[in-house]
């Protein structure tokens, strides 16, 4: 990628702004509306689609480990940690730069 607008920068971080309102229809809206118009916000709209798969799978796993009593202990953990990436990716696709979140599942490349 090479020089990013200001306007894709804000729109990339918009994807990830929005997330915390409506977990999924604004960024994907966003994306949908964008991604052929910068390869930054097709980056950034498929990386949180594939952070918002992985997190989905994770918290029902979390769900059904209730029954064990464990997850108790790892639903928290995964809302403060999708809480912290999602800022980390919004600051980093304001600065224009490229964030990959971790452990997350690549499905839609």
């Amino acid at each position: 990628m090479d020089i990013v607008s200001s306007n894709e920068r804000m729109l990339a971080m918009v994807i990830y702004v929005t997330s915390f309102f409506t977990a999924l229809i604004g960024p994907l809206l966003i994306w949908l509306l964008k991604k052929d118009e910068s390869p930054f916000i097709d980056f950034h709209g498929k990386e949180y689609l594939n952070f918002f798969i992985s997190y989905a799978v994770y918290s029902i796993a979390a769900y059904i480990l209730m029954l064990v009593l464990i997850g108790f202990i790892l639903l928290p953990i995964i809302g403060v940690m999708a809480f912290i990436f999602t800022i980390i990716a919004a600051v980093k696709a304001y600065n224009g730069e490229i964030y990959h979140f971790p452990l997350i599942f690549r499905i839609i490349k």
